[in-house]
């Protein structure tokens, strides 16, 4: 996977969690810097580890998926970034979950809800000739650095912006399942 293809895929594992984060920067009246540094952690760390867990997974299978591997990961990304297309159409009221919870709790449980995603991911790239944990730091790091920022923003950009960011998002990740498709059935 080439340096342009992980930072595709980090950034669009990391849109969720940058919704997330805006939401509760605009839930905020004004989120404090070490608040926004804890909230962007927690999401990187938790985005980190699901591709791993979701990688060991596939890993686990793929001996029994070799031939149609690239198939698997072409329709799981297309899955996660159809999904993350479709939300975005959502009607504001549609899509005001509360994220205004503060506590320690309710933070991990966003992070791990808008992480789902990355599990799925992480069994696709189990059928390919990945370095996992170079792409679950990347994953990771993109998203502290965006739901950091997220928080941030949130009073300044609102929701208008998110929208956009993961209709973005959830096209990059369907272009990235085409893209390995096709080098798939054109390698052959």
């Amino acid at each position: 996977m080439s340096p342009v293809s992980i930072a595709v895929l980090a950034v669009g594992m990391s849109v969720d969690a940058l919704l997330a984060s805006l939401g509760r920067g605009a839930a905020s009246t004004r989120p404090r810097f070490l608040e926004a540094l804890r909230t962007g952690a927690i999401f990187g760390i938790v985005e980190a580890v699901t591709p791993l867990i979701g990688w060991a997974a596939g890993f686990a299978a793929s001996q029994y998926v070799a031939a149609v591997d690239h198939w698997i990961a072409f329709v799981l990304l297309g899955i996660v970034g159809g999904r993350m297309v479709l939300h975005s159409l959502k009607s504001a009221a549609e899509r005001a979950e509360a994220v205004q919870a503060t506590s320690l709790w309710a933070l991990m449980a966003t992070a791990v809800g808008t992480s789902i995603d990355a599990m799925a991911v992480g069994v696709s790239l189990a059928f390919l000739d990945v370095n996992i944990l170079v792409v679950a730091l990347a994953i990771g790091f993109a998203t502290f650095l965006m739901s950091t920022g997220g928080m941030m923003a949130g009073n300044l950009i609102g929701a208008a912006f998110g929208r956009w960011a993961e209709r973005l998002g959830g096209l990059a990740l369907i272009g990235l399942g085409a893209s390995i498709l096709f080098s798939h059935l054109t390698a052959a």
